[in-house]
């Protein structure tokens, strides 16, 4: 099972978090962590953010990146939105 997880971090602290799984192991990885971002701001109530460069390296190395102000076209009233994959 694909589980990642995702938080919403104010001042240090956690404000929501959720965590999204797939079973359906006929996507890619790539596809999986698309709808997994997807299903995440759509539970959040976000606009789908920008991958930039820096998001995808650290995503690539660490299965893990932050989204901050920077990644998204609208204001935000978080610090940053992080993701991590916690199982494949």
């Amino acid at each position: 099972m694909f589980r990642m997880w995702a938080k919403l971090i104010t001042n240090t602290r956690i404000v929501k978090d959720t965590v999204i799984c797939i079973s359906d192991y006929s996507l890619s990885r790539t596809s999986m962590v698309f709808q997994s971002l997807e299903e995440i701001c759509y539970q959040f109530d976000l606009g789908k953010p920008i991958w930039l460069d820096s998001t995808v390296k650290d995503f690539k190395v660490h299965s893990k990146t932050r989204f901050t102000q920077d990644n998204f076209m609208e204001p935000i009233d978080f610090d940053f939105l992080e993701i991590q994959i916690i199982e494949e």
